[in-house]
């Protein structure tokens, strides 16, 4: 299940460099997650880094994108294989 940022959000700045999929960026009024690059930190670390970091704990899972613990492995995979085939 990819995360997401709720309007609770303060805009501190601390989860975008967090992300290891670079999933995080600003929206028009505060950050918002890329459900097709969030994997959780599946693959990265063993819980979300985002969440670990957020002082006001305005990341919850996101009701909209569930995905099992192997599908977030796959993505992770998919994503990795792409940003190592752009590195070449």
């Amino acid at each position: 299940m990819a995360l997401m940022i709720t309007d609770e959000c303060i805009n501190c700045d601390v989860c975008e460099p967090e992300c290891p999929n670079d999933a995080i960026s600003m929206g028009p009024e505060i950050y918002v997650i890329d459900p097709n690059k969030c994997t959780e930190c599946v693959g990265h670390f063993d819980e979300p880094q985002c969440i670990q970091v957020c002082p006001v704990e305005c990341i919850p899972k996101n009701p909209e994108h569930v995905e099992s613990n192997e599908q977030l492995m796959e993505k992770y995979s998919a994503l990795t294989a792409a940003k190592n085939a752009s590195n070449t």
